[in-house]
């Protein structure tokens, strides 16, 4: 009866750093600027590997993929958020709370399985080097990150719809600067129990299929390593991997705290400042680790500069 009778709010209202009081600037300053370098460099790492016709390989292929949807993920939460942290606490339509969410979830979700992806081509790569060309050509290697797309469009819908199923009545102010689905599933009234599980669920899928295939990948990438006979031969080896782990560990560990757990175990400011590291800093990795250190990257961005500058010249 209390349930039929809830009011259904078709907007919400970010409160997002309002507690920061006079940090609020400095913080604005901080996110402006890691995000124009996050941006900067993922667009131009896209551009270089698309130029550049030495980085014309799967592992590129795949890592532009990467770059684009990191891009994209950002654009969709971090602009409001700088808004947010000039004009303060910010309304969203129900729509558009909901058209956010499923784009976050969407490209997080392709993140995820762009990530297990690319572990499979370094397992290709070290355990059968002689086959990479054939097994990993420019058909198979779209097919791959097509379906990553579509599969993280797939469970980026299903999370939406879970969520925004439910009746939201009472306090209508997200204690977060996006729409994510700890704070706005914490505004649902009413019985919420099957929709957290309809969550972990999805969540348990995306999250442990990915990772289990980039853990079966680097089980069989580490005994072909250890099969090496020369130290700096494995030295080699593993280090075409230290990134891509590096990436993974930092993208994983953020997603499963905020995402496999009860809603009971939200704290919303702990949360936001978990989500603060994988909107802003996450998306700054992937170039700078990824990339960036990589000494193919180096010699293609050097080459570009060099060849701005001549033509300037």
């Amino acid at each position: 009866m209390g349930q039929a009778n809830a009011t259904i709010w078709r907007g919400f209202i970010f409160l997002g750093f309002s507690s920061f009081g006079e940090l609020q600037l400095l913080l604005f300053a901080l996110f402006l600027s890691l995000y124009l370098v996050t941006l900067t460099s993922n667009v131009f790492i896209i551009v270089v590997i698309r130029l550049d016709s030495h980085l014309h390989s799967p592992m590129y292929f795949f890592l532009s993929f990467l770059s684009f949807s990191e891009t994209c993920y950002t654009l969709g939460i971090i602009p409001r958020m700088l808004s947010s942290l000039v004009m303060g606490s910010q309304a969203i339509s129900y729509e558009g709370c909901a058209a956010q969410m499923f784009f976050s979830a969407s490209w997080a979700c392709t993140n995820c399985f762009l990530l297990a992806v690319m572990g499979f081509d370094r397992y290709v790569a070290i355990c059968a080097p002689l086959h990479y060309t054939s097994h990993m050509n420019p058909t198979f290697c779209a097919q791959l990150v097509g379906t990553s797309f579509l599969t993280g469009y797939l469970f980026g819908l299903g999370m939406t719809l879970v969520i925004f199923q439910l009746p939201f009545c009472g306090s209508h102010e997200i204690q977060h600067f996006f729409c994510d689905t700890p704070p706005v599933l914490s505004l649902a009234c009413g019985d919420t129990g099957r929709s957290e599980l309809g969550i972990l669920i999805l969540s348990l899928l995306v999250l442990l299929v990915s990772f289990c295939s980039i853990t079966i990948s680097y089980a069989y990438i580490l005994t072909a390593i250890l099969r090496i006979p020369s130290a700096k031969g494995r030295k080699k080896a593993f280090s075409t991997c230290a990134s891509h782990l590096t990436v993974v560990i930092v993208h994983y560990g953020c997603a499963s705290f905020m995402y496999l757990r009860p809603k009971a175990s939200y704290s919303l400011e702990r949360d936001q400042l978990i989500a603060v590291t994988y909107t802003v800093v996450t998306p700054l990795l992937n170039p700078i680790v990824y990339s960036l250190r990589n000494r193919a990257v180096q010699t293609a961005l050097r080459s570009a500069f060099r060849g701005k500058l001549l033509g300037r010249g």
